[in-house]
This record gives structure tokens, sequence and C-alpha cells, in this order.
């Protein structure tokens, strides 16, 4: 049971702490519609992962509740990826992080389609609507970038030379996730790989930008080992609940 949880943790913290990061953006956005665009967006995957810590709760049965799992765990205790927590540092880093990640949501919620569990399967199919959006806004947005001025394809290659770093830690499976994808519950992680890295080339080739040559890679996310970028987030996400433990919302 705990592994098929440490399984469901790793799918919710990585929405969720990718939705914190693109909320902060809320109102900075280039014009209106596109920052109507980014809200939705942090929307459907806070969605996601609300509907699967509610899952946590009960199938781990002892009395906790959904929002106990983002509002009352450590930095230590989160299974997310680190491409996910990196911050806004402009437009272009988190058209980047948002197109690498999204292209990674997309064929993995594709695949969790065909999970046997019926939990995962339902969000799976849920989740591919929003996710196919996702993913044709932020690929736009990158040849839209890329294939523009000077000053942009710069400023976009450079994001994506600085976030490649953390892009392949989506394929280096965890236990649990080793454990889940053994069972027939898990996705197949180099099934993803596979069509991942041919939707990048894809979208990069028409972008005018390159895959970079330095292809050194840094994980641990998925063991609950941070960048100090997460303890930022939790602080401000849980001041709250951890000043009034006893609110109820």
């Amino acid at each position: 049971m705990e592994t098929k949880l440490n399984y469901y943790l790793q799918i919710a913290d990585n929405a969720l702490i990718l939705s914190h990061r693109l909320s902060e953006y809320s109102s900075h956005g280039p014009f209106l519609e596109e920052d109507l665009a980014n809200t939705n967006v942090a929307l459907d995957l806070i969605g996601i992962a609300e509907s699967i810590y509610n899952e946590c709760a009960r199938i781990e049965g002892k009395g906790r509740i959904g929002d106990d799992f983002p509002y009352r765990r450590g930095e230590h205790e989160f299974y997310n990826c680190l491409l996910v927590e990196q911050p806004n540092r402009d437009f272009a880093f988190i058209m980047v992080r948002q197109f690498l990640t999204d292209a990674f949501n997309f064929y993995f919620y594709s695949e969790m389609t065909k999970s046997k569990d019926q939990f995962l399967q339902a969000i799976g199919f849920k989740a591919i609507k929003q996710v196919t959006y996702h993913l044709r806004r932020s690929s736009e947005w990158m040849i839209r970038l890329g294939a523009g001025t000077e000053l942009a394809n710069g400023k976009t290659q450079f994001a994506l030379d600085t976030l490649w770093r953390y892009s392949q830690e989506f394929f280096v499976a965890s236990e649990a996730e080793a454990a889940m994808i053994k069972a027939g519950i898990g996705v197949d992680l180099e099934v993803v790989k596979e069509l991942w890295f041919q939707k990048v080339r894809e979208i990069l080739y028409m972008s005018h930008l390159s895959i970079p040559e330095n292809q050194f890679q840094l994980n641990g996310g998925k063991q609950g080992k941070h960048s100090e970028n997460l303890g930022f987030i939790l602080t401000e996400m849980q001041y709250l609940p951890s000043k009034y433990p006893e609110a109820k919302w």
C-alpha cells in the first residue's frame, strides 16, 4: 500500500508544484488572454492534484484528508521532479519549463489510460483532455519565441540550456514507479521517453532551437531530495495551515 501511495504522490506533487509556480505568474502575463490561459493551466493541474490527494487519503485510511498531503508534509516528503520547482526567471523560462513538462504529461497520461488501476485510468482519461491543450499552447509559444526575433530566440535557447539538466528525471524510475510498472499499474517510462524525445525534437526544429550539447543531468526529487526552491514554495503555500492548524476552510 505504501508503494502505491508513493506512486500516487509523485504524480500529484508534480502537478501541484507546477501549478503553484504558474499561479505566481498570475497577472504578469504578456497580455490578458495569455495571463488567463496561464492561470487556467494552473487550475487544471491543481484539479488533477486534488483528485489524487483525496484518493491518497482514502486508501491510506489513517484519518487524514486530501488537504493534509499538500499542506502538512515536509520538504523531503514531496516527490515531484526538480524541473517543476524551478523559478519563473522570465517568460521564456516559464514556457520552456511548461513545454518540457507538457510533452511528458501528454504521453504519460495517455499511457495511464491503459493502467490496470481503475482510479489512475480514470485520472488519465480526465487529464488527457486538459494536457492536450497544454501541449498545443506551449508548443505554439516555443515556435513563436524561438522563430521570432534574435532576442527572443536567444532568451529561449538560454532557458532551454539551463532547464535541460532537469528534463530527464521524468524517465528515471523511482522504486515506487518500478514496482507499479511491474504490476501493470504504472506507466512505462521508456515508451513515454521515446515519444517525448520525438515531440521535443519536432518542436525545437520548428523553433530554430537546439538540444543542449551538455547532457549533464540532475535528479533526486522523486526521492525527496530537492533544490532550495521547494522550501520557499512550501513556506508560502503552507503558511496559513501551519499558523492556524485547527482552522477549517
